[in-house]
């Protein structure tokens, strides 16, 4: 059977190819869809498409696209280690900024500050924008949740450093895990930073549980916070969290917003344009005001 994939990426290891073992990340299932596990071969094995760059331009050049918003990161990170050495993702943009075709990306990475100048061309004339995920600021948290991913505050250093370079840039605050990183100090701590580095939008994401997720979540949860596994097992009867939970959550997050003039000023939609919705393999759509997205086939 033929299958085909929705998104640009370089990989499938999302976060893993930065060094870490992410037990939340929701990219784990991809990795089965190629007929590997979401377990240890997700922490261990990554496939790197080398040709993106190629098959991009070649699909741009067909008569039938016709330059849709291009989203990149929405199901894996564009870049991961393997980027340093293939480089593989500057070879997309640089097809993307020749053809002015509209782009976005997703990153855990500061590592995107090396295409800068490739970013710049493209929010000058196709339009671009950048985003960063940043669940927490709190350090015990992310040393247990995310071990070896780039320091929280070097992300939101790197989200300082595009808006000073004009690139509209957001954060995606995910996942915000309840009981673990959701306490009123959490949330306003990574508020407060995500407005001083002049974030033009910042999501709030709920932990969510995916079949290829859970199960490798669950595990860790028992060793690094035994006490909440009863909760967790409550609280995620399915994928989600409930309702009123993932609601209460945001409504702090936005609460904390409202307290920032850099959230409440009117926003330039030519110049700023917001994270769009990722795929059905992707992240779960925002707790609050879902967007929309089209996606480019490569075959």
């Amino acid at each position: 059977m033929a299958l085909q994939l929705f998104d640009i990426t370089t990989g499938t290891g999302d976060f893993v190819a930065n060094g870490t073992i992410s037990h939340n990340c929701f990219a784990r299932p991809s990795h089965t869809y190629l007929n590997f596990g979401a377990g240890r071969d997700f922490e261990r094995k990554i496939v790197v498409k080398v040709n993106a760059p190629e098959v991009l331009r070649r699909e741009l050049r067909r008569k039938s696209w016709t330059g849709a918003h291009v989203a990149m990161g929405t199901n894996t990170d564009p870049y991961q280690r393997c980027e340093g050495r293939y480089r593989l993702t500057r070879g997309v943009l640089e097809a993307l900024r020749d053809y002015a075709n509209p782009c976005s990306v997703l990153t855990k990475s500061p590592l995107l500050l090396r295409d800068l100048d490739l970013f710049v061309e493209l929010a000058s004339t196709a339009g671009f924008s950048a985003n960063l995920s940043i669940g927490t600021l709190d350090e015990e948290v992310w040393r247990r949740s995310e071990p070896g991913t780039p320091h929280p505050k070097a992300r939101m250093a790197a989200v300082k450093q595009l808006v000073a370079a004009g690139i509209p840039c957001g954060i995606l605050m995910a996942p915000i895990l309840p009981g673990i990183s959701d306490s009123p100090e959490q949330l306003r701590a990574v508020v407060r930073a995500a407005a001083e580095a002049g974030a033009s939008h910042l999501t709030p994401i709920t932990l969510h549980l995916r079949p290829g997720v859970r199960e490798e979540f669950l595990p860790w949860l028992e060793e690094a916070y035994p006490e909440l596994v009863g909760d967790y097992r409550r609280l995620y009867r399915g994928s989600n969290a409930p309702k009123a939970v993932r609601e209460d959550i945001a409504a702090r997050v936005w609460a904390e917003k409202r307290r920032h003039q850099a959230f409440n000023s009117p926003t330039d939609p030519a110049t700023a344009r917001r994270l769009p919705d990722p795929p059905p393999t992707g992240h779960p759509p925002p707790d609050p005001e879902p967007a929309t997205q089209l996606s480019l086939t490569l075959g």
